[in-house]
């Protein structure tokens, strides 16, 4: 697989790049002179996103598309690459959910979010795959999330998606590694953001909708995403110490962790404001049209969101870390030996 690949100058597809992390994600390529299709279904948010790669420096080609149309998908590719040129990085970011207990999520709802946040990564994968691989190059990028791996209470459909999502990326990644394909796909688990979504989401919940703390800016994801498309060869990059912490909890003592989410997961994810549960979220439409307001990569939590994370430092140079820990474990032994 290739090793490193740099963002300038290259061409990237990123579904849901009209606000939140899609959005990030595309300012953090721009600012590396990437040429960006922008795959989204507002119009507004997609006009502010093209504004936003070019004032950073990229090029940006809007592609108005709803990722749950697999024939949509494939002839945005086609756009892309016949506007751009041949597709380089493809990162998988679009979804929806809606925030209930499973008994007041209706079947068409679960059925709609999986197609979103599941298929289409799927559909965006399989379009990647159709022009990467008769090239032997490329990088495709899923957007996934500490939940891909545990399932917490409000957020069902959600949870189900992201491990949807993880099972497809391993298979996948056998398959790409047993015919020795030049294309590489990596997966970036995020930890909780501070993004629109918890706005534009649908709710039934009484109270607004927030993150679990603690809660990193969008930005941070992106620095990770454009970093994972660079640097492919490692199978999953966690992002966040709370993601770190989870995926372990979850690993060691699931039953222990069922229990305190079962006593805290409820209250932890939402706010003291009210909210009103017919509100129609972005399920079906997209909020920026149903709005007419652009709503940007960031959501309300600007006050408590980190912009940075030592843990994602660390997890970049992880062979620096381990460099310096063997030097000096060789220090203390010499020293040992001394005595």
């Amino acid at each position: 697989m290739p090793s490193r690949q740099h963002a300038r100058g290259q061409v990237v597809v990123i579904t849901g790049a009209s606000g939140g992390v899609g959005r990030a994600t595309a300012r953090a390529f721009a600012e590396h002179g990437a040429r960006i299709a922008l795959l989204a279904r507002g119009k507004t948010g997609l006009r502010a996103a093209t504004e936003d790669v070019e004032k950073a420096g990229g090029t940006a080609l809007p592609i108005e598309v709803d990722v749950a149309d697999h024939d949509a998908v494939d002839q945005a590719a086609a756009h892309a690459e016949q506007a751009l040129g041949p597709i380089d990085i493809w990162v998988n970011n679009a979804f929806t959910s809606v925030f209930a207990p499973v008994t007041e999520v209706k079947p068409e709802e679960f059925h709609r979010v999986l197609e979103v946040s599941y298929l289409g990564y799927v559909y965006g994968t399989k379009a990647a795959l159709e022009r990467m691989r008769p090239r032997d190059r490329g990088t495709i990028v899923q957007v996934g999330s500490a939940l891909a791996y545990r399932g917490i209470p409000l957020q069902a459909a959600y949870c189900a998606a992201k491990h949807a999502i993880q099972g497809f990326h391993e298979s996948l990644r056998c398959e790409l590694l047993h015919e020795h394909s030049g294309v590489s796909v990596t997966m970036v688990q995020l930890p909780a953001l501070n993004t629109p979504q918890f706005t534009w989401l649908r709710s039934r919940l009484r109270r607004g909708a927030q993150p679990v703390p603690p809660i990193y800016q969008p930005e941070l994801a992106a620095r990770a995403i454009r970093h994972a498309a660079q640097h492919p060869r490692r199978r999953e990059y966690w992002v966040g110490a709370s993601t770190v912490a989870t995926l372990l909890g979850d690993k060691l003592a699931p039953g222990m962790l069922d229990r305190y989410l079962a006593a805290t997961g409820y209250n932890a994810q939402q706010t003291d404001q009210p909210h009103d549960p017919a509100r129609p979220g972005n399920l079906w439409q997209p909020s920026d049209g149903a709005h007419g307001h652009d709503f940007g990569a960031h959501g309300h939590f600007d006050a408590t969101a980190h912009a940075h994370s030592p843990q994602q430092w660390a997890s970049r140079h992880h062979g620096l870390l381990a460099a310096v820990a063997a030097a000096a474990a060789g220090l203390t032994l010499r020293r040992a030996l001394r005595q």
